[in-house]
């Protein structure tokens, strides 16, 4: 009789722990110590639900580092990206949390470098001739001095997370070609679509030879520019006028994210 009521407590206790299991699934081990860095498309200028104690660095908790963390649980998340951003900000103010310890790395930075803001301001504001010279400019800066700018923040980023897995993020195309569209002229949408050519093939040559992984969003964003009829990019803004030319929240969930999550 003993036998059989152990036997019979033994059978309901591995029930009991089969139905537990089933209610709460197995262990999943958090993922990597996660740092996201960079600009304000990093920051997610433009796609709102922004975090105020972030200041005029405008983060999003909708952009897509924020994105990556709910979805994966790192063991542990930083976000020190900031609107205006230029190389030397990275460098000297934003890898505080870049340890040996972290385990991915994120970051859009060189468009504030190569004026990217002064391009659409004065392709808004002036005429053809004045939109294509200022994007001549910038894509000679991209080409000339930006190279050894990134190879210093990237430089700076490896020295301080040697075991990191760092996915350099690249900037989006702002129209679709060849359809009509009021605004800006055919010859300006043109022409600021190079520039963005211009400056991701220069950020992703400086991100191999460093070993990065380059996440070439053109594709993702493909359709969805300003002019297309599913743009997840922001034209002009009044008011907040730093949404302007910037990814919406759809923008970093179906643009920015999934190359992230696919390179990380």
């Amino acid at each position: 009789m003993r036998r059989v009521k152990l036997l019979s407590a033994l059978a309901t206790f591995g029930l009991a722990m089969m139905f537990s299991l089933a209610l709460t699934g197995p262990a999943h081990a958090a993922g990597p110590a996660y740092v996201a860095l960079g600009d304000s498309y990093s920051a997610g200028n433009g796609a709102g639900n922004y975090d105020s104690s972030s200041g005029g660095c405008h983060r999003s908790l909708s952009a897509y580092p924020y994105l990556w963390k709910n979805a994966h649980a790192p063991s542990s998340f930083a976000d020190t990206s900031c609107s205006g951003a230029v190389t030397t900000d990275v460098t000297n103010s934003q890898l505080g949390p870049l340890n040996s310890a972290t385990g991915l790395v994120s970051l859009t930075v060189g468009g504030n470098d190569a004026g990217f803001s002064d391009v659409m301001t004065t392709c808004v504001t002036g005429s053809d001739t004045d939109c294509v010279n200022r994007v001549n400019q910038a894509e000679s800066y991209a080409r000339n001095t930006l190279p050894a700018r990134l190879d210093a923040t990237y430089d700076a980023i490896r020295a301080k997370a040697p075991n990191a897995k760092v996915v350099v993020l690249g900037y989006p195309r702002m129209y679709t070609l060849n359809v009509f569209c009021v605004g800006l002229s055919s010859t300006k949408h043109s022409k600021i679509d190079e520039a963005a050519d211009v400056l991701d093939g220069v950020i992703a040559a400086r991100a191999a030879a460093h070993g990065f992984v380059f996440g070439d969003v053109r594709t993702t964003f493909g359709g969805h520019e300003l002019c297309s009829s599913d743009d997840w990019l922001h034209s002009l803004v009044i008011s907040p006028s730093w949404e302007s030319y910037h990814p919406t929240a759809t923008g970093h969930a179906g643009g920015y994210y999934p190359v992230l999550n696919a390179n990380s």
